[in-house]
């Protein structure tokens, strides 16, 4: 399927991409979507499908009382395609939102695919397309060289980056099951969760070796600035000697059945896909050299015999200064018929990315049907994460959603009871939004 002239251009087919294509087709616009996939991957990729997930509780908490929980709930009342796949792709994850990952994309790639509205254009851009119709650039963190320098010329400012992690995956069948139990923290979510116990020796003798071992160098231009939310376990580790215990490791809510007592420190493995063939490391981001991941990680208890199906490692995010630069439609400042979504807009997480995404669509979708823009709530999660992005502040940096970005409830409450306030507040704002937009 090619368009002559299609309504609008979208680049970028990660969850921001994706979800703004599909949002716009399936409202009648014909959409030209562009991908590197499957000509080019990036460095964090592993297929050629859309919308990929590097970890499969990239979609993390499911409560509403928790913020990402409430944004996941109201982009499930937008109508997120996004939120369709992953409740079509599920695994067991305790408290979490887990998908299968490579089911989650095939998902996402039948469906525009099967959308007659929707070209797609395969292949890496030096730049933005030149076009009278509007674009929503949707690239990601991992934009490429050539289209962040043009996006950063077009910006008039130096391009902003910092750096972003994955976690290890390791094969269940080569785990070594009498030393790791089933479980997850208090009982939520049943056994959800592989737990390796470690006692007070092996936990620091597994510290001092992240701290010794070899880690992959940046290269000469780069300046490494981590997402707080996403440290490499070795800088954990290099923060002090009981961070680990207290962070990703901690051992809180477990009880070693073989012992019956809590242990020092735990690491906990979560599964990657339904069949629960594959693990994932919770929280070992790394920017160990792959030898040393191999060899420290197998000193762990009931890794000795791992095999792995994907080493850690570290990538580029790259993003702009949203308030400086976006107005309330996401749209460039200085060239309104740019729109920016996603990760590359400055938000994190793919949550985040997807409610983005989202909204370029929708505010695109009012200007098309010639409708007034209403920027969501502040009082909607939706509201609250794109306030976010609307906030001067030295210096911007992106961020999940947080209850923090929401308007206080002036109320005197329990904590329990605050976040709960916080859900039926969203809703009641989000409804009345969904009514006076004109876009449902």
């Amino acid at each position: 399927m090619s368009f002559p002239s299609p309504d609008i251009l979208v680049l970028g087919a990660g969850l921001a991409g994706c979800e703004a294509a599909l949002t716009l087709a399936r409202r009648g616009l014909r959409v030209r979507l562009y991908d590197r996939k499957p000509e080019r991957r990036s460095e964090a990729s592993h297929s050629g499908l859309f919308g990929e997930l590097v970890c499969s509780n990239s979609l993390r908490a499911r409560s509403p009382e928790n913020a990402v929980g409430l944004l996941k709930e109201e982009l499930s009342r937008l109508g997120s395609f996004v939120m369709a796949a992953a409740c079509e792709t599920e695994v067991p994850a305790g408290g979490a939102m887990a998908v299968d990952r490579d089911r989650f994309a095939a998902w996402l790639t039948e469906a525009i695919r099967r959308e007659t509205r929707i070209e797609t254009v395969c292949g890496e851009l030096p730049g933005i397309p030149e076009s009278s119709a509007p674009v929503i650039v949707a690239t990601g963190p991992l934009t490429s060289d050539a289209l962040a320098a043009h996006i950063a010329a077009l910006t008039g400012q130096e391009q902003l980056h910092f750096y972003d992690a994955i976690a290890p995956i390791v094969s269940a069948e080569s785990l070594d099951m009498s030393v790791i139990f089933r479980a997850s923290r208090y009982g939520k979510g049943g056994d959800d969760y592989l737990n390796l116990p470690m006692n007070e020796e092996e936990y620091h003798r597994f510290v001092a070796e992240l701290r010794a071992g070899a880690k992959v160098p940046p290269r000469a231009f780069e300046d490494p600035k981590y997402f707080e939310g996403c440290l490499p376990v070795e800088i954990l580790a290099e923060r002090g000697d009981l961070v680990l215990a207290y962070g990703p490791m901690k051992p809180v809510g477990l009880i070693d059945p073989r012992t019956g007592a809590r242990p020092f420190a735990v690491v906990q493995l979560r599964a990657e896909n339904l069949e629960g063939s594959a693990y994932n490391l919770v929280g070992f981001q790394t920017r160990l050299t792959h030898p040393e991941q191999l060899r420290i990680f197998r000193s762990l208890p009931g890794l000795g015999q791992a095999e792995f199906l994907r080493l850690g490692s570290v990538h580029r995010n790259t993003f702009l200064d949203a308030p400086k630069l976006l107005d309330d439609a996401l749209r460039l400042k200085t060239r309104p018929t740019l729109r920016f979504a996603g990760q590359l807009a400055g938000v994190e997480g793919y949550v985040e990315s997807t409610a983005c995404g989202l909204y370029a669509a929708l505010s695109a979708l009012a200007e098309w049907k010639g409708l007034p823009l209403l920027p969501p709530p502040r009082e909607t999660a939706l509201g609250a994460l794109m306030g976010h992005l609307r906030e001067a502040r030295e210096p911007f940096e992106p961020s999940n959603v947080t209850h923090a970005m929401f308007p206080p409830l002036n109320l005197r409450l329990r904590k329990r009871d605050r976040k709960s306030a916080y859900a039926e507040r969203a809703r009641s704002a989000l409804a009345a939004w969904m009514s006076e937009s004109g876009l449902y």
